[in-house]
């Protein structure tokens, strides 16, 4: 009697006694932004040799369905609609006509979307040559159409974008001299946000730069995910 008493004082207890189940994983925190002087931002880039070996710009998808695909544009659109600074018209297709840019590479006013290029700030090759040609083929598709940082795409005139092509701040800067610290502090952080390195030669130009007219340029950005 006493031990199936016992037994079922045992079983009652364990019946009340809340299941001990295991915690769900914590949610991982959001990549804090970082803001830094331009001097110490360059100083955080690593510095190696580039290699273009394999490199084909198709390994790069662009541009996708941007940041909401029910709207019917693409990663190009959805650029030139945020940067425009008088909204163009949107028809059927997200066809864009009229509206109003600066293309701040150069200075000049655009108001038809056709003469605008949407340039990577850091070019895709660049890009590649820094420590791309290691990343999977998904995040390479995220750096090529990268809306979570305002600066990773630009809208600039297609004559800018081109002189520029795939060459980095030693080899070219924007012509438009107010355009200089805003550019350096750009590339800056595009490649701090996406854990890219710099050869010899661009960190040292870089350095001229933080050294001497952007000397009191800020650098924002968030790592990438």
């Amino acid at each position: 009697m006493i031990k199936n008493m016992v037994r079922g004082l045992a079983a009652l207890s364990l019946a009340l006694t809340p299941l001990a189940l295991p915690h769900p994983a914590a949610a991982k925190a959001p990549a804090a932004a970082e803001v830094l002087s331009l001097a110490a931002a360059i100083g955080q880039i690593p510095v190696v040799d580039e290699s273009r070996d394999g490199y084909e710009r198709t390994k790069f998808k662009h541009w996708n369905s941007g940041l909401d695909p029910a709207d019917g544009c693409n990663t190009r659109a959805e650029v030139l609609l945020s940067e425009a600074v008088e909204s163009p018209v949107v028809s059927a297709g997200c066809k864009l006509a009229g509206g109003r840019w600066i293309s701040y590479y150069d200075g000049q006013e655009v108001t038809d979307p056709g003469k605008l290029d949407i340039d990577h700030m850091v070019p895709l090759a660049e890009a590649w040559d820094s420590g791309a040609s290691s990343w999977t083929a998904a995040r390479r598709e995220a750096y090529a159409n990268d809306q979570d940082a305002a600066t990773s795409l630009v809208a600039v005139t297609a004559r800018a974008n081109r002189q520029k092509a795939d060459q980095d701040p030693r080899e070219w800067m924007p012509p438009a001299p107010e355009a200089t610290c805003r550019y350096v502090s750009e590339w800056v952080g595009t490649k701090l946000r996406w854990g890219l390195a710099a050869d010899q030669g661009e960190a040292d130009a870089l350095a001229l730069y933080a050294d001497g007219p952007c000397e009191d340029t800020i650098v924002h950005y968030t790592p990438a995910p």
